[in-house]
């Protein structure tokens, strides 16, 4: 199966669809996640599926979790996603699905910016601030910032923008305590994530992690981490302050649509063979660049 638009699995009981991901229970304490090959842009799913997205998103995302668990344990089980579906289902989870606990999610998204990039960009020269973080006057679009700095942003329901917030703005929606500790697990994430791509020669402009609590209140890592559908990412040799590198992600898709009369709602337009073929290409050029590993 060279694409999968979306999983029609009769084995488990369907819970829903993401804008990527198909979710299915598996007993009541664990979840069938399938990555698909949809893709979003400006929170509009795409009418294309773009060959092995979901491959590879799976792949880069089960490195991140294997290279980060030291820093806080993650919601894979180790269960082989073909054991967990009929014999005739085998071939739509092979690659592209992991069994997870299921856990219940915390509705804040843990976003990590290192460098200076989209609606950071243009919050910072609108007010000097991102998202409420008071920065340096004078920084450029791309430049590295001082330090990584944490803004949380709220889940929005399916066809909805996320909302930037602020940290006080988490602080009250979850708690004291709970927003300390994911403000700094993102962070260490993100560095040690930072510093390990510098050296495959890959710069992590910015990235968003997402997180659940068990029955225990114990904290995971969950969904999906370091992926270029969450993450910017750029190559380092045609980093330049003041510019937007090229991106490893849908950021070609983006393009080509600011160039349609569209207004960013559904139903997208029909994206050409060229931008399907492209975009493709670039996701599996990040997972290779950034892990050294070929789809497998």
């Amino acid at each position: 199966m060279s694409t999968l638009y979306e999983s029609t699995l009769r084995s488990l009981p369907l819970l829903g669809r993401g804008k990527v991901r198909d979710n299915y229970a598996v007993g009541n304490d664990k979840l069938l996640i399938v990555t698909t090959d949809r893709l979003s842009a400006f929170d509009v799913i795409m009418g294309e599926p773009i060959p092995k997205k979901g491959q590879v998103l799976n792949q880069m995302a089960d490195f991140w979790f294997e290279k980060l668990k030291h820093v806080v344990p993650n919601h894979l089980t180790g269960i082989a996603p073909e054991t967990v579906v009929a014999a005739d289902e085998a071939e739509q989870v092979k690659g592209r699905a992991v069994v997870v606990k299921r856990l219940e999610p915390i509705l804040v998204e843990a976003v990590v910016r290192g460098y200076l990039a989209g609606s950071g960009w243009k919050d910072y020269q609108a007010t000097g601030a991102v998202c409420g973080v008071e920065l340096p006057p004078g920084l450029q679009n791309a430049q590295k910032l001082p330090e990584p700095i944490f803004t949380p942003a709220a889940k929005a329901e399916m066809g909805h923008h996320d909302e930037n917030i602020t940290y006080e703005e988490m602080e009250r929606r979850i708690g004291t305590e709970l927003s300390r500790t994911i403000k700094a697990i993102s962070i260490k994430l993100y560095q040690e994530a930072a510093d390990y791509a510098a050296t495959r020669g890959i710069i992590i402009a910015d990235t968003k992690f997402e997180f659940g609590l068990d029955n225990h209140g114990q904290l995971y890592l969950m969904d999906e981490a370091l992926t270029a559908d969450s993450s910017r990412f750029w190559p380092a040799d045609q980093y330049q302050v003041g510019s937007n590198p090229p991106s490893f992600d849908k950021q070609f898709v983006r393009d080509w649509l600011e160039t349609q009369d569209w207004k960013k709602e559904p139903p997208a337009p029909k994206l050409p063979d060229e931008v399907i073929e492209k975009t493709s290409a670039k996701y599996q050029e990040a997972l290779e660049r950034l892990t050294g590993q070929k789809l497998a």
